[in-house]
């Protein structure tokens, strides 16, 4: 019996008897220098290389201490927030200031997962925050709704900007906040906005991140709604909203009148000279060195993707300092990519892993990676015209071009949908592209060319 079910269930013997839970161990600190234990067969057990104030251990060698500082040197589980390890994104960064300040339009975000959309809303915080906005920045989920958001923005903003109240009235030397104005009835847009529009002395600049995630097209319409209204009447608030998304209709409903009022931008993929800036971020800070071949094999697999090549460049680092060298070389990258494709495998559906073996099994495997390929290159949404402007040779791409519908069709990986001029397809499972672009060979120099055979119902 299972340790829930025997302490969710009373004992037959006492029913009147509640089950108890289980005792913590007791654990007894033992100082760094003395912490090395051994297993019954003898194995050395592992043990933290640095505290939980992210320094060294007290018997810390010239190899630990550049793994202490590797962890800050990239960081592709988290988005970069300090300004000296943020590579590229200069322009794009500047128009979206442009927009927000010269024009005083709302900003609408979008492109695919790992193109860097956190990194730069978190600059971009921290640029009206130095220009002294009041940054709200919240994000979304699956079942948010318009009353709900619009109130925990309010919540963020201070009363002494309110045109009735102000820095000396006793409700905003009391710290309340724009949301105490509010009744208990359901806001609409119009009553949001005209709350809103009693801002002075400041200006608020809104970062939604993630919009993407609502499933409420209520909500999205709700929202497009609400910018224009803003907008309408002048109010001193302004809204950058990102998310995953190929064009601007998939992130804001469809209200043509709010076009004026947006500027949209889909973030690009960085170019060679930029993912080559993040490796020598990352080497600048952890003191170890990237050999031209290894820099060269990152940006091949990153196909323009900060995440890819913070991901790679940090299990890279990791791999030649496992082995006690601080010179990283191409065959480190080619371990990293190998271990970037366990990591990877483990986040698909278990249908999706089974479809992926059979379809390796069937020979598709570089068709496979022509798909993905295109698919991280055009946004999520693709077409036939894209797979010939990827990675693959040529017998690859013909065989992706006659093998894409069949697969669609029977939804084995893949999904597809008719536009005004053509059929479009994607990845029904956002992590499975990157997965095959890894594991196919992801970009490598002298990724072989297999002969591709007959797609399976998977």
């Amino acid at each position: 019996m299972s340790w829930l079910k025997r302490n969710t269930s009373r004992s037959k013997d006492r029913p009147d008897v509640a089950a108890e839970a289980p005792q913590e161990p007791d654990y007894v600190w033992v100082p760094a220098a003395t912490q090395d234990v051994k297993t019954m067969d003898g194995q050395l057990l592992p043990r933290f290389q640095s505290t939980a104030g992210d320094q060294p251990g007290a018997d810390a060698d010239r190899i630990a201490a550049i793994r202490s500082r590797l962890r800050h040197a990239y960081t592709p589980a988290q988005p970069v927030t300090d300004p000296s390890m943020f590579a590229g994104r200069v322009s794009v960064l500047t128009s979206v200031i442009r927009a927000i300040e010269d024009q005083r339009v709302h900003c609408v975000i979008y492109g695919e997962r790992g193109i860097g959309k956190t990194s730069m809303l978190h600059m971009l915080a921290r640029s009206a925050k130095d220009a002294r906005y009041q940054v709200v920045y919240i994000t979304c989920g699956a079942r948010s709704e318009f009353d709900e958001t619009i109130r925990a923005i309010a919540s963020k903003i201070s009363l002494i900007y309110h045109a009735d109240f102000g820095p000396t009235s006793p409700e905003g030397e009391r710290g309340d906040s724009f949301e105490s104005t509010f009744d208990h009835e359901p806001l609409l847009v119009r009553s949001a906005s005209d709350h809103f529009a009693k801002i002075e002395g400041t200006r608020v600049l809104v970062v939604m991140d993630e919009f993407d995630r609502i499933t409420s097209e209520e909500l999205r319409r709700a929202m497009a709604e609400f910018l224009k209204s803003l907008s309408d009447q002048a109010v001193r608030m302004q809204f950058v909203i990102a998310g995953v998304a190929a064009n601007l209709t998939e992130i804001i409903s469809n209200v043509p009148s709010i076009q004026r009022n947006i500027f949209a931008m889909q973030v690009p993929k960085m170019s060679p000279a930029e993912l080559r800036d993040i490796v020598k971020n990352g080497e600048r800070v952890s003191d170890i060195h990237f050999d031209e071949a290894a820099i060269e094999a990152v940006i091949r697999r990153s196909i323009g993707f900060p995440y890819l090549a913070s991901l790679i460049s940090h299990r890279a680092a990791i791999v030649g300092i496992d082995d006690h060298r601080e010179i990283i070389t191409a065959d480190d990258v080619e371990t990293a990519t190998e271990d970037a494709v366990a990591e990877y495998r483990g986040r698909l559906s278990r249908r999706a892993q089974l479809q992926v073996e059979q379809l390796r099994k069937n020979g598709l495997m570089n068709a496979l990676g022509v798909l993905a390929g295109a698919a991280q290159s055009a946004g999520g949404w693709f077409t036939l015209d894209d797979l010939k402007h990827t990675y693959g040779d040529a017998v690859a791409v013909d065989w992706a071009r006659s093998a894409v519908d069949q697969l669609a069709v029977n939804r084995v990986l893949l999904e597809a949908r008719d536009g005004d001029l053509e059929r479009a397809y994607r990845f029904i499972e956002p992590s499975v592209p990157t997965y095959l672009w890894l594991l196919a060979g992801g970009g490598r120099a002298d990724a072989p060319a297999k002969p591709a055979r007959k797609a399976a119902n998977a």
